[in-house]
């Protein structure tokens, strides 16, 4: 989970020095935990070895995960977990991993997994990025989504946004050659940045063409936060690009 920056005083003019080493790197989230209920602790309490993946610097094995073959599907900063959790009883036959840092919603997704008696999928509870990086083996994922993210909409905390060159190269990176890389936003200005960087990327194809938005939100489930935006008038923009085999 993220830490604080290591401050230390230098012994002659007491002014703060910065241990640039353990700096903390811009994040995309405010950890934000609110209040657990008492479903949503139980869950973590009781279930947590059953549907939790504990962070570590370990590549994992996902035949031994889910203790079948199916390929995988992630998505990153699920919420309340009921889409992904409907997607995941929608399409049996792959494993899903769910990664979010916020704790109400990983102990509401478990409750209702455990609740259903749904067991393909599987929860890590921390830092998309670290977890992508350290636990997620490179060429490895059918599809990583990516559904509204906070779109940080005040130009001076745009460079927060997750989608960056840099975040665009590490999911290239994991996904099988073919594997699809889909994002959806329902705020116009982060839809088009996501469209010019992503056009632009190598490696990845725009499947409606270049400069288009998907017509299809292929597999993603509508989510209660979806539902209140178009209520409320809101477009929303899907984006869904390949991996191109070599």
């Amino acid at each position: 989970m993220p830490t604080k920056n290591t401050l230390s005083k230098h012994s002659t003019d007491n002014k703060p020095e910065i241990n640039t080493e353990n700096r903390r790197p811009i994040r995309s989230f405010v950890l934000r935990q609110g209040r657990l209920t008492g479903a949503q602790q139980h869950a973590l309490d009781n279930y947590w070895r059953t549907y939790g993946i504990d962070f570590s610097e370990q590549v994992l094995s996902f035949n031994k995960l889910f203790n079948n073959e199916n390929e995988v599907i992630v998505e990153i900063g699920f919420g309340n977990g009921e889409s992904l959790l409907q997607q995941a009883k929608n399409q049996p036959e792959f494993n899903f991993i769910g990664i979010e840092v916020h704790g109400p919603g990983v102990g509401h997704l478990i409750h209702l997994a455990n609740s259903e008696n749904i067991h393909n999928i599987r929860i890590i509870r921390h830092d998309a990025v670290e977890a992508l990086e350290h636990q997620l083996a490179d060429n490895s994922l059918k599809q990583l989504q990516l559904f509204f993210p906070d779109p940080w909409h005040k130009k001076r905390h745009q460079k927060r946004r997750i989608i960056n060159p840099a975040f665009i190269q590490l999911v290239h990176n994991k996904l099988k050659p073919g594997g699809f890389f889909h994002m959806a936003t329902d705020w116009q200005h982060y839809a088009k940045q996501m469209l010019a960087e992503m056009d632009t990327a190598e490696g990845f194809l725009n499947t409606s063409g270049s400069g288009n938005y998907s017509q299809s939100q292929g597999t993603r489930c509508e989510s209660k936060f979806e539902r209140r935006g178009l209520k409320l008038g809101h477009g929303v923009w899907d984006l869904i690009y390949e991996k191109q085999r070599r």
